[in-house]
């Protein structure tokens, strides 16, 4: 396909990285993306990129696409905040710079006005990157300019010869200014002699009315030939009439003569000084070049960008693998065509993934099958061409290597194909090169011959196409697609929905059910004769009804759908519910062994104050020779003392034993040196050392503790942190910004940009925060809400301000 376009200079290398393939060639047209490039080249600004946006081809490279969306994101981002962009017309200069690479050639001055421009221009842009946080609102942007240096120099150097409008300067040279001194001299000193001649020879009668003229470059006298003879001097020409004679006084032509030698060593001068100006540019001569090619491409994605706001267009989620999730989707060309009549465009929702990625979309006739089946095609080559697409922004857009499509009269006389000859070579063609990666488009799909054998042949293309594992949209009127599709996972059915109390099409697109052609009824309102109608409808009774019972069968088959889906949800969420409880009930159980094991302790320890005062009963006993009742408190305190410490072991024994299912070790295996581990009570945590026996040596910070390998746990490395990060930490909280602005970001973005400034703010020790995320749909106001609530008791208060504050388009957060 590409082949069939002449690439321009500046187009070739960058986007022709990989290519789609379009079955058959004239896709473009039967999807009217040629009037999408066709309204994309009247947005530029210059012949340049309307050239470029001309042959715009849709890629399959991901990193490609995905970089012309962001790019055209952001320069709508800057339309939107009225950010101007210096962008403007320039002229093509590649010719002049293709000139200038020949050694001694010199430029124009007409030439060095078009290489000014373009020096002002990326002057201005080189100025926008650096006012401010331009580079980290736009970042793509000020990737193109990244790799290119500016030296103001050049303009210096062009601007010393030429003025404002574009002249060469009086004081180009000092030459220069020494001619123009005398050619001023020579002119007044002509004037005056002028002035006598006319003044004594008008006194005469010898002149005419008019008594001054120019011929030949001179300055001379009118006169009429009656008179011609009297004055001494050059003819240098007479009227048509030959009434008048044009004369050169003797008495100036020195003058004229001297003017003359001096206007010819003025452009000598000039042509030395652009001749030294072109020798002096000649170096940058590639640098100016990659200006060019960087104003192009600015051009081409101003160009989209303007597009995208006519449109109303967003960037889309875009996927490597092929997918299709279109959100309050529009076609294009409809919504532009509706906009300024003041219709409404009803948007569609369609999603096709690997399990359901074929959908057989019947319907009534003008009720907007085709149009929306074009849509998905449409909308799919633009996202693959780097266009912003009029979607819900969480819209998802996979990459197709190839297109398809069957849509319209191909009928062929220079091919002697009738219209369904040509449909079957198409189908042919599909069959034969479609893959996974594949996006068919077929429009009323087998018809153009008898409904019984078109439609037997028409399902079994389908079969094969689903069995090749396409992505299809496909409209019909067949029954048997219909229940083809009711019958075979992966195929869904959709109708676009009819209003049966109006007869009137709404445009909305219904996945899940088939739809009715509704011809009995349609020929009704049309006034069509009862008669003819029952008769059609006797004529046709079993097919009938075999789509209404599919209709019913299929609305049956949602339903069930829908309440397993519903059951699957509510299992999923009772698991959780169960695994919660049961990780909170195992908690609890080990906090009251712990607290059981803490109370066996305390009571072993007051024991052993209590034997104290008893061994001291016991002295006292055996001095007075009471030795049978001090061996029996004894023995009596020796029980109690031994089973407590049994008590506190099992208890003890017990924690352990519930800890270790909480925090297991990290491969199964016994502690060994070198590992990090946590002491059971305190959590203190250290590296283990040494191991002798049952117990362990363990470093922890600067001390050396030993402990039983019993009251130990597994534990991570330890976060190192030092001075210098400190030091960090501390001048950002010194230079935090407690503002921030989420417009424009996707979700993903926005979530990943929150966390940090939210984290940074925490460690700032900030009070309040404003965030800017704009109303639009309410999707980055509710991605703020959910972020912030895992922050707890971090955060004490949420709200919107006043209207004048920036009303729901803001959120202020007030911290803990």
């Amino acid at each position: 396909m590409a082949g069939n376009f002449p690439l321009p200079e500046l187009f070739k290398g960058r986007y022709f990285c990989s290519l789609m393939n379009f079955e058959p060639k004239d896709v473009f047209r039967k999807l009217e993306f040629d009037k999408i490039l066709d309204l994309l080249e009247k947005e530029a600004l210059t012949p340049l990129a309307a050239e470029e946006l001309n042959h715009i081809f849709p890629q399959t490279d991901f990193a490609a696409i995905d970089l012309a969306l962001r790019e055209t994101r952001e320069f709508k981002l800057a339309l939107e905040k009225n950010d101007r962009f210096p962008l403007e017309s320039f002229p093509d200069i590649r010719p002049d710079l293709k000139m200038l690479e020949i050694d001694g050639y010199t430029l124009q001055a007409e030439s060095f006005q078009g290489i000014l421009r373009i020096l002002f221009i990326m002057r201005d842009i080189f100025k926008f990157f650096a006012a401010g946080p331009k580079k980290d609102i736009y970042p793509k942007l000020y990737d193109i300019t990244r790799p290119l240096s500016y030296d103001e120099g050049l303009i210096k150097a062009i601007t010393a010869v030429f003025d404002e409008k574009g002249d060469i300067r009086p004081d180009a040279s000092p030459e220069l200014m020494r001619i123009r001194r005398e050619m001023q001299h020579k002119i007044r000193e002509l004037d005056g002699r002028f002035r006598q001649i006319i003044q004594e020879y008008r006194s005469k009668g010898w002149l005419s009315d008019a008594p001054e003229s120019f011929r030949n470059g001179r300055r001379v006298l009118s006169v009429p030939s009656e008179h011609k003879r009297k004055i001494r001097g050059i003819i240098h020409d007479e009227s048509d009439t030959g009434r008048t004679a044009f004369i050169e006084p003797e008495a100036v032509i020195e003058i004229n003569n001297d003017l003359f030698d001096l206007e010819h060593e003025e452009k000598r001068e000039i042509f030395r000084i652009l001749r030294d100006l072109s020798e002096t540019i000649r170096p940058y001569g590639s640098q100016i070049r990659s200006y060019v090619e960087a104003l192009v491409r600015f051009d081409v994605i101003q160009a989209k960008a303007r597009l995208a706001l006519a449109l109303r267009a967003g960037m889309p989620i875009l996927k490597e693998k092929p997918v299709i999730s279109i959100r309050k989707g529009y076609h294009p060309l409809l919504y532009l065509k509706n906009k300024p009549l003041g219709r409404k465009t009803v948007p569609f929702d369609l999603r096709l993934h690997p399990e359901n990625h074929i959908l057989i979309l019947s319907g009534p006739n003008a009720g907007g099958k085709s149009v929306a089946m074009k849509s998905v095609g449409l909308l799919q080559l633009m996202v693959q061409s780097g266009l912003l697409v009029p979607v819900h922004e969480l819209s998802e857009f996979g990459i197709f290597k190839q297109i398809f499509a069957d849509i319209g009269d191909q009928q062929s006389l220079d091919d002697d194909l009738s219209t369904y000859s040509s449909r079957l070579q198409n189908a042919r063609v599909f069959l034969e090169k479609a893959n996974p990666q594949t996006l068919v488009l077929i429009d009323e799909m087998g018809s153009g011959t008898d409904p019984k054998p078109g439609g037997s042949i028409a399902e079994a293309i389908l079969r094969q196409l689903h069995r090749k594992g396409v992505y299809a949209v496909i409209t019909t009127h067949y029954s048997n697609l219909k229940v083809f599709a009711f019958r075979n996972p992966g195929i869904l059915n959709g109708n676009m929905y009819f209003d049966k109390d109006t007869l009137s099409p709404t445009y909305e697109l219904k996945v899940g059910r088939p739809g009715s052609s509704y011809a009995f009824e349609i020929a009704e309102k049309s006034g069509l004769p009862r008669d003819i109608i029952g008769y059609a409808r006797n004529r046709t009774g079993s097919e009938t009804a075999v789509d209404d019972i599919l209709i019913e069968l299929q609305r049956e088959k949602q339903e069930l759908e829908e309440k397993l889906q519903s059951v699957t949800e509510k299992e999923q969420s009772l698991e959780r519910l169960i695994k919660t409880y049961d990780a909170l009930h195992h908690d609890l159980e080990v906090k009251r062994k712990q607290l059981k094991l803490n109370q066996k302790e305390h009571e072993l320890r007051v024991s052993a104050n209590t034997s104290r005062e008893i061994d001291k009963l016991i002295r006292q006993l055996k001095e007075e020779k009471n030795l049978e009742r001090a061996q029996e408190i004894s023995a009596k305190l020796r029980q109690e003392r031994s089973e407590k410490a049994r008590q506190v072991d099992e208890v003890n024994a017990e924690v352990i034993h519930l800890e270790e299912k909480v925090v297991p070790s990290a491969s199964g295996r016994p502690l060994a040196v070198g590992d990090f581990v946590r002491l059971r009570a305190g959590g203190a945590t250290g590296r283990i050392e040494e191991i002798k026996g049952q117990k362990a040596s363990i470093a922890m910070g600067g001390i050396r503790v030993t402990a039983h390998l019993r009251d130990l746990l597994p534990a991570a490395e330890p976060i190192q942190q030092t001075a210098h990060v400190t030091a960090t930490d501390i001048q950002k909280a010194a230079v935090f910004d407690a503002k921030i602005d989420l417009r424009g970001m996707s979700k993903d973005e926005a979530m990943q940009v929150l966390e940090k400034f939210v984290d940074n703010a925490l460690l700032s020790n900030a009070s309040s925060l404003r965030i800017l995320h704009g109303k639009g749909d309410g999707v980055l106001r509710k991605v703020v809400r959910q972020k912030l609530r895992e922050y707890g008791g971090n955060i004490a208060n949420i709200y919107h301000p006043e209207q004048e504050g920036g009303g729901e388009g803001v959120t202020i957060v007030e911290l803990a």
